[in-house]
């Protein structure tokens, strides 16, 4: 489509011919121009062009340069006779030469004027074809050219200087005009183009059918037909992946871009990493574990005590669960034995809040339970371990054979050549704790402690409880950051200003940096010990994220407590892949219901799992009715009956209620109930295998595969998937299975048959059939 209208009767002028002419050119190639106003294409102008370049050569080319050089004289004939100093050798020049001059001087003017119009305007006419085919075939600059050829060729037709200028004052408005709308024109062939490029269109990790086709501009039938071509049945409300979603996109055209979700977590909270030149050294964090009364809280009091100030009357500091002592000019910052919870809460959630751990074993007595779990805690958490043997001053004390011991746990003392730092401690007369500090120190210095005070606080809740006159209280280890009076902190589900903040001293503080334990008040609710918190400036959002992270807690409960009906305990009640039997034990005295209970629940396999949801002592009762009505439980009576009002009731309700005397009957009948509820398991078995020889295009039913059996047999209630090459490229069931022109049941090992699948034509020569069938097997 040319941008500039080119008339027909534009073009005959331009070439100094009759519009007929041009009319009679273009009517040998294309559709006759019904009228001399009618605009040329693009293909029309260019024969015509071709066409009177052809039928007007030039003969040679100093035809060209012939004309141009008589031009030249013609402007200087005018000024001679102005000039007077010539005139005097034209007197002296002889006078039988001047008059033969002066006759062809008026023939020439008489004879080649109008060739010599002819021949010019051919000249220009022959440049003006080649520019123009130039310009024609060059797209992006077809505008500008067009249009100044375009007013040249007017230019040239005019004649004179003087039409020239009084047209162009006549054709001004007209010029403005046209001008105008070859920007219009220009502008709409740019938004032409943009429409025809590609759309881009981003995708989440998940998008419903219908968002995606109203995000690519298409409607959701084509994007639900590009999915039903591609083998993927989803409706217009039902959610699918990226990948999916993308390949559906770049299907119908689009230019796809992964959409990047901010959740207002991460818009509010400081993620920022702290470079090498932000961060400064920092205090170390130890916390204190160990076995029951092997002198955890002793050997604490005894620490706390070396670093009382004298300010302090009877050295009793207030206790907040954490707290700093002075070792040297250093400051360590040690949790207190209620913080044992939050380190295991803290492990269970991957943070590591404390950097060692001070594990504490009595000399006298060993390697405990505890202290197992205490070992096994800190090596989840990834944190060295100073071994204090507490109590050396006992007589029974033998720090050798707790040496021994530790061994069994990879904890070897470096005196026996491991890495393992055993520190023999007396918390009672103080001996050693000076030692046990400096290997502290020592340790912390290895490990290189820093944090960047310039950012907002985060940390962990070491502790929190409501206080009856101050609310919500939370003790705080600010790990990274400064905690200031007056900011917004969240934390787990709670959320709240630092209204009070006090340090393990009992005193008031405004500030709190890295390693800093502290209480606060201002929380509008109690949050978990683990917690993390984090300091955040947007209050409004830091609600919001509280209230998605209260849902979020609450749909995991929903889900974790699935109620269970009666109607679907053996069909439908599912767990992932596990079924769940929940029971009702009532039991004679308490020790029979806890032992049925124990038994009961440990005769759970990997498919069904046994729950009791309630044990109690006593008869069977209408809540007991009531209870496993709602849960779909059976209820188990060990020496005990109903009363009066739950039979009534369990009859009403349709509750199973089994009676024993028995514990093993107990389990036995149970374990029945399970295996009669366990969902049947099915092997597959190859019953045959044809090759396809050739296939058949039949309108009615789809492709017929031509097959001879290579071993077993085909039926036609069997499932078959086909192989290519040995990949399986599509499995279903035989549609029609025919021998000859009669429909039949089986084709065994050796014979030709036809064979249809359902619903799949896609058969190709050389391929598989691989018949099966699935079998229950017993349990």
């Amino acid at each position: 489509m040319s941008l500039v209208k080119y008339r027909l009767k534009e073009v005959a002028a331009d070439f100094g011919v009759a519009p007929k002419q041009i009319s009679e050119i273009v009517g040998k190639f294309f559709e006759k121009p019904k009228s001399n106003t009618q605009v040329l294409t693009d293909e029309e102008l260019n024969v015509v062009f071709d066409y009177m370049t052809q039928t007007n050569q030039i003969a040679s080319l100093e035809v060209v340069f012939a004309v141009k050089p008589k031009e030249q004289p013609k402007a200087e004939v005018k000024p001679e006779p102005v000039k007077e100093a010539p005139k005097a050798e034209a007197a002296k020049a002889a006078p039988a030469k001047e008059a033969p001059k002066a006759e062809p001087k008026q023939e020439k003017p008489a004879k080649p004027a109008e060739p010599e119009r002819k021949r010019e305007r051919r000249v220009v006419d022959t440049s003006a074809v080649q520019v123009n085919t130039n310009r024609f075939a060059d797209v992006d600059n077809l505008v500008s050219e067009r249009v100044q050829n375009y007013q040249g060729g007017k230019q040239r037709i005019g004649g004179g200087k003087g039409k020239q200028q009084q047209k162009q004052q006549n054709n001004k408005f007209k010029g403005n005009k046209s001008k105008n709308e070859e920007q219009e024109k220009l502008r709409r062939l740019q938004m032409e183009v943009a429409r025809k490029a590609p759309t881009v269109v981003k995708i989440p990790d998940e998008i419903t059918v219908g968002e995606l086709a109203s995000r690519m501009k298409k409607t959701a039938g084509e994007v639900i037909k590009c999915l039903m071509m591609n083998g993927i049945m989803a409706g217009i409300n039902q959610t699918i992946d990226f990948d999916t979603a993308e390949y559906v996109a770049t299907e119908m055209g689009c230019k796809v871009e992964k959409e990047i979700t901010v959740t207002i977590e991460e818009r509010i909270i400081d993620d920022h990493v702290d470079t090498a030149e932000e961060l400064e050294t920092r205090a170390p964090v130890v916390v204190v574990m160990g076995h029951v009364d092997h002198g955890k809280t002793s050997t604490l009091d005894a620490i706390r005590k070396t670093s009382v100030t004298s300010g302090e009357a009877g050295g009793i500091t207030q206790h907040i669960g954490a707290y700093t002592v002075d070792v040297n000019g250093n400051m360590v910052t040690f949790l207190d034995t209620p913080g044992h919870a939050a380190f295991t809460s803290m492990r269970a959630r991957g943070a590591k809040s404390t950097d060692i751990a001070i594990l504490v074993v009595a000399a006298d007595d060993g390697i405990m339970p505890q202290t197992v779990e205490s070992i096994n805690h800190a090596k989840a958490a990834n944190v060295p371990i100073i071994v204090a043997i507490n109590k050396m001053d006992k007589p029974t004390a033998n720090p050798d054979k707790i040496k021994e011991q530790l061994t069994k746990y990879d904890l070897i003392p470096e005196e026996w050549g491991g890495e393992t730092i055993i520190v023999p401690i007396s918390a009672k007369t103080g001996m050693g704790l000076d030692d046990l500090l400096e290997m502290v120190i020592l340790t912390a210095e290895v490990q290189e402690l820093k944090a960047n005070p310039n950012r907002r606080a985060k940390g962990t809740v070491i502790e929190a409880r409501l206080d009856k006159n101050r609310g919500p209280v939370a003790t705080l280890l600010v790990q990274n950051g400064t905690l200031n009076q007056g900011d917004i902190v969240i934390a787990g589900t709670a959320v709240g200003r630092v209204r009070v903040m006090t340090n393990d001293k009992g005193r008031t503080v405004k500030t709190a940096g890295p390693s800093v334990p502290v209480e606060i008040t201002g929380l509008a609710e109690v949050p978990a010990p683990g917690d993390e918190f984090n300091a955040v400036t947007d209050e409004r959002m830091a609600r919001e994220l509280v209230e998605q992270r209260r849902q979020a807690q609450k749909d995991a409960a929903a889900k974790a407590m699935q109620k269970v009906t009666l109607d679907n305990l053996f069909a439908k009640m599912q767990e992932g892949s596990m079924k769940e039997l929940p029971l009702i034990v009532k039991a004679d005295v308490q020790g029979s219901a806890e032992a049925i209970k124990a038994s009961l629940e440990k005769i759970s396999n990997e498919e069904v799992r046994v729950k009791v949801i309630h044990a109690g002592v006593g008869a069977i009762n209408e809540s007991d009715i009531l209870l496993a009505s709602t849960s779909g439980a059976i209820v188990i009576g060990f020496n005990v009956r109903p009363d009066s009002g739950a039979q009534a009731s369990a009859q009403r309700t349709n509750v199973d209620m089994r009676f024993y005397r028995v514990i093993y009957d107990a389990i036995d009948e149970i374990e029945a109930a399970m295996k009669g509820m366990l969902a049947p398991k099915f092997e597959e078995v190859v019953i045959g295998h044809a090759e396809v020889r050739m296939t058949y295009k039949v309108s009615a039913i789809g492709t017929i595969a031509g097959c001879m059996v290579k071993d077993g047999k085909i039926t036609r209630d069997a499932q078959v998937r086909i192989l290519r090459d040995n990949i399986v490229i599509h499995e279903g069931e035989v549609g029609s299975l025919q021998r000859f022109k009669d429909a039949v049941k089986e084709v065994t090992a050796g014979y030709e048959c036809g064979m249809s699948i359902a619903k799949y034509n896609d058969i190709k020569e050389g391929d598989i059939f691989e018949c099966f069938a699935m079998q229950e097997v017993k349990r």
